[in-house]
């Protein structure tokens, strides 16, 4: 397995091509494995997530079990004149290491970009309709559901004993992310989850947050899963990627 980063030069026409659909970084992402299955049946499960930080710092993050090819990014959307044979423009390191390392107990800081949804039926009698979460009180409590089957919890926030679980937990829920973008005939078909039976070019909305926060391992299998296969729905979209950092650094 494999972590990677790469930074985006948003100055970059081509850069804001790409970060105009979810689609498109999608196709760009999955361009940077030779050989890769068109079948998404077949095809291993390849994460990426986009962190926005100050104006300027926009990050692409990649998880993936091979080294990926980054190349096209960077002459489309990085810096590629500064590009040398041990610096191409982005960072890949095994991640194997990391994830044997994760044992019960270990406290980390970690970031999440998910796509918290609900199925909810409007009137008896009528098929379930999935519903993105949009209040930061309703999606801390889609991701309080995750914790068990993911292998950690939150660790308690400014006022444990709260009520309210935005104070309870160390967690804040931010960056909300209301995405519209059609799916075009030429982008190779996303993650299985997300093929249901949308046709080419029809419009696909998403709602995405951020959460960033503490936790503890309490399943390091589950967890390591997690790390590596994805959180939630909305995969082939930039959501699902969880990161851990050492407590007091961004996940």
């Amino acid at each position: 397995m494999y972590l990677t980063r790469f930074r985006v030069n948003i100055a970059r026409s081509g850069a804001r091509y790409l970060l105009s659909s979810p689609q498109r970084l999608h196709a760009g992402v999955l361009a940077s494995f030779p050989g890769l299955p068109s079948d998404p049946a077949v095809r291993p499960r390849i994460l990426w997530r986009l962190d926005h930080g100050a104006r300027a710092d926009v990050r692409l993050y990649v998880v993936s079990p091979d080294r990926p090819d980054l190349t096209h990014l960077v002459e489309q959307a990085g810096w590629p004149t500064l590009a040398e044979p041990d610096a191409p423009g982005w960072e890949s390191r095994h991640y194997q290491p990391f994830l044997s390392r994760l044992a019960k107990g270990d406290h980390w800081s970690f970031r999440l970009t998910a796509n918290p949804v609900h199925s909810i039926r409007r009137k008896d009698g009528e098929p379930t309709k999935r519903t993105a979460h949009v209040s930061p009180r309703h999606q801390l409590g889609w991701l309080l559901k995750q914790r068990e089957r993911h292998g950690f919890d939150l660790l308690p926030g400014v006022a444990p004993d709260d009520q309210d679980p935005l104070q309870r937990y160390a967690v804040v829920v931010h960056d909300r992310r209301d995405l519209a973008f059609r799916k075009r005939p030429e982008d190779p078909a996303p993650a299985t989850e997300e093929k249901s039976k949308d046709r080419p070019n029809k419009p696909v909305t998403l709602t995405t947050t951020v959460f960033s926060g503490r936790l503890e391992v309490t399943d390091p299998d589950a967890l390591r899963n997690a790390l590596t296969q994805g959180i939630g729905r909305g995969k082939a979209y930039g959501c699902g990627l969880l990161t851990l950092a050492p407590e007091g650094q961004a996940g």
